[in-house]
């Protein structure tokens, strides 16, 4: 099996987001390859992705991505740097880095928290460099990670504060998506009505938000005028 420049291991949602973006970016194909230790997924990874190495086992490797489960990253650290890996960047959620260096030797270690907007290319994730990382490694796992949104620099003691604000955050948002469309259906809306119409607000707010020039508060002040609807 040949060398890869980056190697994901764990073909889930979060592992194939990634693929998908970094194919979109502009690296071939023949560059990356993607490890999952079940048979099925391992035929729907070779249908998703042409040309990408899809494998039971790490191959030889320059860089690996963990996104396994939490119980399992040592585990996969470890395969990692028997592959000849020299950086890891892990999205394993709230293993730390001193427990993703005990298994990886002298391996340079980022751990990142990322969210599941990742998944639809619009994901915000934060980055924190292990005692090895050089600037140069923090460099390479941000354009990983940029390839699925955007990517800010912590230290891993913030990294429980992201988890909490980006991490979970979606789940808010969802939540008032829920409210919005429930009570357009309780107003009287027919309930298609009445998701198209929350979807586009929360669409159009954060597009809003994004890309205008005033703060939130000028923005939430715009609309809640006194005497207003």
């Amino acid at each position: 099996m040949m060398r890869v420049d980056l190697v994901v291991i764990g073909g889930g949602n979060m592992g194939a987001a990634l693929i998908s973006g970094l194919l979109a970016s502009g690296r071939p194909p023949q560059s990356l390859a993607v490890v999952e230790v079940v048979e099925g997924r391992r035929s729907e990874l070779q249908t998703m992705f042409p040309g990408v190495v899809v494998s039971a086992d790490v191959p030889a490797a320059d860089g690996a991505v963990i996104a396994v489960k939490p119980p399992d990253a040592a585990a996969a650290c470890a395969d990692a740097v028997r592959a000849g890996v020299q950086r890891i960047l892990s999205i394993a959620a709230g293993v730390p880095i001193s427990a993703l260096e005990a298994a990886s030797g002298t391996a340079a270690v980022i751990r990142a928290m990322p969210n599941t907007p990742a998944l639809v290319g619009q994901g915000a994730s934060a980055i924190a460099g292990g005692l090895s990382a050089t600037a140069a490694d923090l460099d390479w796992a941000e354009q990983i990670l940029g390839a699925v949104g955007v990517v800010v620099r912590v230290s891993e003691s913030h990294l429980d504060a992201v988890t909490g604000l980006a991490g979970s955050g979606p789940a808010y948002v969802f939540l008032v998506a829920e409210a919005l469309i429930e009570a357009g259906v309780l107003a009287g809306l027919a309930r298609d009505v009445s998701r198209a119409l929350a979807l586009q607000t929360i669409l159009g707010a954060a597009t809003l938000l994004a890309q205008g020039d005033d703060t939130p508060e000028g923005l939430r002040a715009a609309v809640t005028s006194p005497g207003g609807t």
